[in-house]
Order: C-alpha cells, then structure tokens, then sequence
C-alpha cells in the first residue's frame, strides 16, 4: 500500500498553485479567487445578462492539486474531462473547478462557503485530506473538516460525493486503517455517497501518471473523471426523474 501511495507525498509538502481549470472558464475563475478580491476599476459597470452557462445548475469539483490539474492543460484536467462526459449523455449541469494546489482540510472549512456562492450549485465532489495526512494531523481532526465541508454543503441544498484518499507517509498500517476508516464513517454519518478511493487504477502507474509520479498525467485524468463519474451518474439520473 506504501508503495502504491507513495508518488502522491511530494505533491502535498510544496503549496503548489493550482493550474486546473472548469471548460467554463467565468465559473472556474470565480471560485479560485478570493471572495473579497476588488474590482480592476472604480466605476461600477452594468450587469450583463446571463449567459446560458451562468444559468445552468453547478457541479462543483472542490479538492487539492488532483482536482485542480496541476501540470495539465485546462481541458485535460477530471473536472473538465466530466464536463464533456456530461455532455455527451445529455445532462445539462455546468462543471465547477474549485480545486486549489496545497489545500488541506482546514482550507477547504474556510473557503466552502463563497465556494457555493458560484450559484445553482446541486452537487459537490469532496476531495480533500492527502495534505493533512503527508503532514501527520490527527486524522480526527481531518474527519472534523470535512464533516463540517459537507455539512455547510448540504445546507445550501447540494449533495455531496465524497472522495476517499489513502495515507501518503510511513505513519504505519495503524493511521492507514484510521485514515480509510474516516472516509467510511463519515459518508454513513452524512448519508453521502463515498468513492472508495479517487485514484483508483491511476496511482502508482508510472505510465498514468506525470513525471514527477505524483499527479495523473492526461490519461490518468481520463481514469479519474471515469471514476468520478461513475458515482455521479445514477445521482444525476435520480435528479433527472423528479
């Protein structure tokens, strides 16, 4: 298991900026930048009218570098990847990429909110924890993050997916089992759907992943959004239905 996890640690230790992208470029801008961030000019200018993209209900993909892409291009990275999926099956949802390189579980408790501002947000996806546990936090205390992330989510009406990780230290097979333990109590306690592990068939691929073997390259992103999607879809079809 060590072996297989240990190309993510790096990522986690470097506070690296996010280079990930929403194929909606407005949506994706609007929810890396602060939320206090001023205008370029002084001169209040008019509200342009919606876009039909401004309309469209939001999928928000909210995570670490894995989320963001980093080292891909914009369309490469999963969230844009699923945005096409979507697409093609017809579902008229708008892809969000909340992802921020470094962040950690604590990052995300403060940024949750202003994140779900982006408007019509129906789902989140949840990937967060890898940095907290490269650093050696009390995996309660990551449990308590994001169980407040979803929480604040599914007060503002969004259904959460929520992204299992595995330990990127030599912590010992102890904090490991704490650690899958977690993911699954909390999706039970939250009633949230759980991806048992967000790089699943990706991690460890020399072939799958950039050269670092730390982020997926552009096909291991296809693997991620798949996998991804493959929770997402029956919840979408659900919603569909009602």
């Amino acid at each position: 298991m060590k072996a297989l996890l240990f190309f993510l640690g790096l990522s986690f230790a470097v506070g690296l900026s996010a280079c990930g992208g929403s194929p909606r470029e407005s949506s994706a801008s609007r929810n890396v930048t602060a939320p206090d961030a001023a205008p370029t000019s002084s001169t209040a200018q008019p509200t342009p009218a919606a876009t039909p993209e401004e309309t469209l209900p939001k999928i928000v993909a909210f995570g670490d570098s894995l989320t963001a892409g980093y080292g891909l291009a914009p369309k490469e990275s999963y969230p844009a990847l699923l945005q096409k999926m979507l697409d093609a099956d017809g579902f008229k949802y708008e892809v969000v990429n909340a992802g921020v390189s470094g962040d950690t579980s604590a990052g995300g408790v403060r940024r949750i909110d202003w994140t779900m501002d982006s408007g019509d947000v129906r789902f989140v996806v949840v990937e967060l924890g890898a940095n907290d546990f490269l650093r050696g936090q009390p995996v309660a205390e990551t449990k308590k993050n994001i169980a407040e992330i979803i929480e604040r989510a599914k007060s503002r009406g969004a259904q959460v997916l929520l992204a299992g990780m595995y330990t990127t230290t030599d912590a010992g097979r102890d904090y490991e089992e704490q650690i899958q333990e977690a993911f699954r109590s909390l999706a039970r306690e939250h009633g949230v759907v759980l991806i048992p592990f967000f790089l699943e068939g990706v991690a460890g691929r020399d072939e799958l992943n950039q050269e670092d073997r730390i982020h997926p390259n552009a096909e291991g992103s296809k693997i991620v959004a798949a996998t991804v999607y493959r929770y997402l879809k029956p919840l979408l079809e659900k919603e569909q239905k009602k």
